[in-house]
């Protein structure tokens, strides 16, 4: 089920995030800061690690056993902490963003160590720009909480990814986005919201001019439909998965906040 109002019609909230998360990189989001130099120079030597989740790295075994020349897509991933680390690695990397700082912070750490990465700005969900079956690998961190629906990110990477692709995607699970986020924050877990969510619906004017205040990005929170459900109707088969925590949050005291799938994209594609 797809989120309704007016956050659907595209412009108010995709600006909306686009400047926040450019203002973010200001503010040191920990999204938004590269990893260091010794770790690009680890991963080229062979010895790297990513991550979808806040805290674990995705296992190797999702990878192929090579990166060199494989094609990837790293979608709605600016930040300077897997784009550059899979370059660096070997592979072919094109990075899709919103925001254009973050895709700045890319640029200039491939830059620092003489590496190339295709970098453009755009919307996850419209990726026209690409070739159908151009790519053999679409990393995708935790950053569909930013639309308000999932499905058509999953059927654009189905789109762009040759039969038998994988498809790595991290995301909040539902559970999290029922809970009042003040109260959270102050360790109470007190139910307030349904499922979808969206800030722009379940806030009131005084909150959403909080995160305007402090550069916040609009979220948006999804089902176990849209985000697991809707990866299988696109053509993917879920082939394993991980749970994280998230920053201590007390949701993470009783079950993770967060996941982490491998998908792979089925041969039979049309």
């Amino acid at each position: 089920m797809a989120n309704t109002g007016k956050q659907n019609e595209g412009g108010d909230w995709l600006a909306w995030n686009r400047t926040a998360w450019d203002r973010q990189v200001d503010r040191g989001n920990r999204w938004t800061v590269p990893v260091d130099d010794e770790a690009v120079e680890r991963a080229r030597a062979g010895d790297w690690s990513i991550v979808l989740t806040p805290a674990k790295p995705v296992p190797r075994s999702w990878f192929p056993t090579s990166l060199e020349g494989v094609e990837i897509l790293a979608l709605a991933s600016g930040g300077g902490q897997q784009a550059t680390v899979l370059a660096a690695a070997g592979a072919n990397v094109t990075l899709l963003d919103n925001s254009p700082r973050q895709i700045e912070q890319d640029r200039k750490l491939c830059e620092r160590h003489g590496l190339e990465i295709r970098a453009e700005q755009g919307d996850m969900r419209d990726l026209s720009r690409f070739e159908q079956g151009q790519f053999d690998l679409c990393v995708h961190p935790s950053s569909n909480t930013f639309v308000p629906d999932p499905e058509p990110v999953w059927n654009e990477a189905a789109r762009v990814l040759r039969p038998g692709s994988v498809l790595m995607s991290g995301f909040l699970q539902p559970a999290f986005w029922i809970f009042d986020e003040d109260k959270a924050l102050k360790g109470e877990l007190v139910v307030r919201h349904s499922i979808p969510y969206a800030d722009e619906e379940a806030l009131t004017p005084e909150e959403l001019k909080k995160l305007r205040d402090e550069d916040e990005p609009l979220c948006f929170g999804h089902s176990f439909d849209s985000l697991l459900g809707g990866q299988c109707r696109a053509g993917f088969v879920i082939e394993d998965m991980f749970e994280d925590e998230m920053d201590e949050r007390p949701l993470d005291r009783h079950l993770p906040s967060m996941m982490a799938t491998k998908s792979r994209l089925r041969a039979n594609q049309p």
